[in-house]
């Protein structure tokens, strides 16, 4: 603590804290510090702290100027990193740490949340059929899943979406005629990955969370692979997760159909491009 009076609140301990851990001295703890505790680098000295003592979880700013940790380890553990949040780093003035405990979820990283992963598109495609290409920023590449129904904010929907061959950054922007088809970029924007387990090996293991900040997509969604085949043509589930942005009974696709980048529908450039055959 440094040049404030800290409060700490402490909560009950909850039964199950050590559910799933198979140790019943594993602890799982959320956290929030206030205080000056945004931009004096506190997620990133946090995020160091906890790989130096093997805790797992995640930190992230909050909307009031606080900060949030969920943290898992054995208790020893634990105990020493709330020794390190009730200090905070150079820079920092806590005043006041609020400590629950709450259930093991399994995390296998320590993360920094509420930070871009890179950009994502969604790109409507009339080729040989009509379909949604889903992109996501990987590792320097775009990720690339063909959605034959294009994406639902519906949590109740699953779309399927297959795998298809990863596409370079400077396609993103495309927006045109093709040969005998069209691509419009239907949305597009940042996003953040999320989950338990790190990218890629989220991916590789078959089940993505990740978070959409688009014009038209936003809040969490998942890819959940399906069957055991990998790399291109699997067959993966895009699903909206419950949040403040999911909208039961919507068709997203239908309600705002045209471009981000022109405002022209899919049909409309087809007709201007290939106004002799465009029915794809």
């Amino acid at each position: 603590m440094r040049g404030s009076v800290l409060k700490t609140k402490s909560f009950p301990h909850s039964d199950n804290h050590a559910v799933g851990s198979g140790d019943v001295s594993m602890r799982a703890i959320r956290a929030v510090v206030a205080g000056r505790v945004q931009g004096v680098g506190f997620r990133e000295a946090t995020r160091r702290r906890a790989r130096e003592l093997g805790v797992m979880g995640w930190v992230r700013n909050g909307e009031d100027g606080s900060v949030a940790v969920h943290a898992e380890a054995p208790a020893a553990a634990i105990d020493a990193l709330l020794a390190f949040l009730r200090d905070g780093p150079r820079g920092a003035a806590v005043a006041e740490l609020a400590v629950q405990d709450v259930r093991v979820e399994g995390h296998e990283q320590f993360a920094i949340r509420g930070v871009s992963a890179g950009v994502f598109v969604v790109q409507q495609h009339a080729a040989s059929t009509r379909h949604f290409d889903l992109r996501l920023e990987v590792d320097g590449t775009m990720r690339s899943w063909a959605v034959p129904k294009g994406p639902s904010l519906d949590p109740a929907v699953k779309r399927l979406a297959v795998q298809v061959p990863d596409h370079e950054l400077a396609y993103n922007s495309f927006e045109g005629a093709t040969d005998g088809g069209a691509v419009v970029v239907w949305d597009r924007g940042s996003y953040e990955q999320g989950g338990r387990v790190s990218w890629p090996q989220a991916l590789q293991r078959g089940h993505a969370v990740f978070v959409l900040h688009g014009q038209k997509l936003r809040g969490g969604f998942a890819l959940q692979r399906t069957g055991a085949g990998t790399g291109e043509k699997a067959q993966w589930l895009l699903v909206k997760r419950r949040d403040e942005h999911a909208r039961p009974g919507s068709d997203v696709v239908a309600e705002q159909p045209a471009s981000v980048l022109s405002g022209r529908t899919l049909e409309q450039l087809l007709e201007q491009e290939h106004p002799l055959g465009h029915r794809q």
